[in-house]
């Protein structure tokens, strides 16, 4: 169970929606349900801003590469949504950061993966400053 929002995050979630409705373009979403924005004005001689609403908690290892390279201005134009070309056959599906959750890697011998240890091979031989 999630706790309360405080009046503070409220506020804030608020605002930031005021602010997005106020000043942003909406450009798109992708598989997760973030939301992408960019501004309707730009004064001259800056970049434009560019922005993302979370669908859910705010995590930046949850926004797929294509989109990332757009928010930092890596490229002009987010990918039409279905667009192939970024994605390789031999590429995996994009997964976000899973450290610290259930799903995270744990190598053999971790605590929270048996804890047993593959006893040592004999071959080790530790370093000693000459």
């Amino acid at each position: 169970m999630s706790q309360p929002l405080s009046l503070f995050t409220k506020l804030a979630n608020i605002h930031i929606r005021y602010v997005t409705w106020r000043i942003g373009a909406k450009v798109g979403s992708d598989r997760f349900g973030n939301v992408y924005y960019r501004s309707k004005t730009t004064k001259a001689g800056t970049r434009e801003r560019r922005w993302v609403i979370y669908a859910g908690e705010p995590d930046a290892s949850l926004i797929p590469p294509e989109w990332h390279g757009w928010l930092h201005h890596t490229t002009k134009d987010p990918l039409p949504e279905g667009n192939s070309a970024f994605h390789k056959p031999w590429q995996q599906e994009h997964l976000p950061n899973l450290s610290g959750s259930a799903q995270a890697y744990r190598p053999p011998g971790h605590v929270l993966a048996g804890g047993q240890r593959v006893a040592a091979t004999g071959d080790y031989e530790p370093w000693t400053p000459a």
